[in-house]
């Protein structure tokens, strides 16, 4: 990774030695290199897990002093240092977490690795405790703990924290991204993701519809949080057809006030449209959701969008094209590590060109879009 890349100097000596907090921290180093296959299985043994992901490090850590319990998942430094979102959310378990980011850590690695960053793939999981007593210290503590590991991973911004939190861990690390431009971050990454994802929106429609534009195009957009906001706003000034839901009327409330219209959640599975995008959390697409679908394209911005790597096959044969999430939501990742506007700019933008290639690998070979996309990450991080 080159020097100043995502903030971060390649010098990995612990400048915040001095700080040291009572923390428990405990590791799990693996060996393997490469997944196993990309179907989790149903059995409780943490180690088997690892494996079938492929994962490299898993880092436990425990502050009582401000309730803090975090995990830190390394999927792969072969590109360079791991970067991944700090995701701050209530979890009915120890190992719901665990999963959940290993399974991000890995998306993050390919996600890297197509759109050819410097940098591999982690993911930062934070058990939000019924109350943050002191945001500050919360985050400070959570600082510490990334700064142990001594550059081999980066946080920055994901579901549950903000800019202002990346401020708080800069405090005690300097491998974070996305911290205010006050601090000489470049700031919120939802407006780059959005781009990304309208960009890939544009390749799946051209290839499913063959359609140059997207004018009069109906997307349904299931979660308006941050980045579902800038999608909207994008497509609407693209010339789409907006149709939104979120369980916060506040962010409803937002989308029309661009000009989009609201239904209720349950119902934005049954919209008759165009394109369908899951902005919300993980696992919206399974068995019974893929069935209720009246769309004809999925692409959005939601990270493991599949709750199982089955799905995609199930997408394929109800004739729905499927946008591999890790690939259309690059944008915040991109706006993290490369260091002006127009260098992300032109990086975010060629997102539709990677998910072109994929489309049409896919239909020459009869695979699924997934199974190409993965191949072709692979390639980048274990040939």
């Amino acid at each position: 990774m080159s020097g100043g890349a995502a903030g971060v100097s390649n010098d990995s000596e612990n400048i915040f030695s001095e700080w040291r907090w009572p923390m428990t921290q405990a590791s799990v180093i693996a060996t393997s290199s490469a997944p196993g296959d990309h179907v989790l299985p149903t059995d409780d043994d943490i180690f088997h897990h690892i494996a079938v992901l492929g994962v490299r490090e898993l880092h436990f850590a425990h502050d009582p002093a401000t309730d803090l319990h975090a995990i830190i998942a390394i999927h792969s430094t072969h590109l360079g240092p791991a970067l991944g979102g700090a995701r701050c959310l209530p979890y009915p378990s120890t190992r719901e977490a665990t999963l959940d980011a290993m399974r991000l850590a890995r998306a993050m690695s390919y996600k890297a690795a197509l759109a050819q960053l410097p940098c591999g793939g982690g993911k930062a999981v934070l058990l939000r405790p019924p109350e943050i007593r002191d945001r500050d210290a919360y985050f400070e503590a959570f600082g510490e703990f990334v700064n142990n590991l001594g550059g081999r991973f980066i946080t920055a911004e994901d579901s549950g924290t903000s800019v202002e939190d990346m401020d708080r861990i800069a405090r005690r690390t300097r491998y974070v991204a996305g911290t205010s431009r006050l601090q000489g971050g470049r700031g919120d990454p939802s407006p780059w993701t959005a781009l990304g994802v309208r960009r890939g929106i544009e390749a799946a429609v051209r290839h499913k519809l063959g359609r140059n534009d997207l004018k009069g195009i109906h997307v349904a957009i299931q979660g308006t949080g941050h980045v579902g906001y800038f999608l909207t706003r994008e497509l609407i000034r693209a010339g789409a057809r907006v149709t939104v839901c979120d369980m916060n009327p506040e962010a409803v409330h937002r989308a029309e006030q661009v000009g989009a219209r609201a239904v209720a959640p349950e119902k934005i599975l049954d919209v008759a449209c165009d394109v369908f995008a899951p902005c919300a959390l993980g696992a919206a697409l399974n068995s019974n959701t893929i069935a209720r679908l009246r769309a004809v394209i999925v692409a959005g911005a939601a990270n493991n969008q599949l709750a199982e790597a089955s799905d995609a096959e199930a997408l394929a044969r109800r004739g729905i094209l499927y946008a591999p999430d890790y690939v259309i939501n690059a944008g915040g990742l991109v706006s993290s590590v490369l260091t002006d506007d127009q260098s992300v700019e032109r990086k975010v933008v060629a997102i539709c060109d990677t998910l072109t290639e994929i489309f049409e690998r896919a239909a020459r070979s009869g695979e699924t879009p997934t199974q190409v996309a993965d191949r072709m990450a692979e390639q980048a991080l274990y040939d």
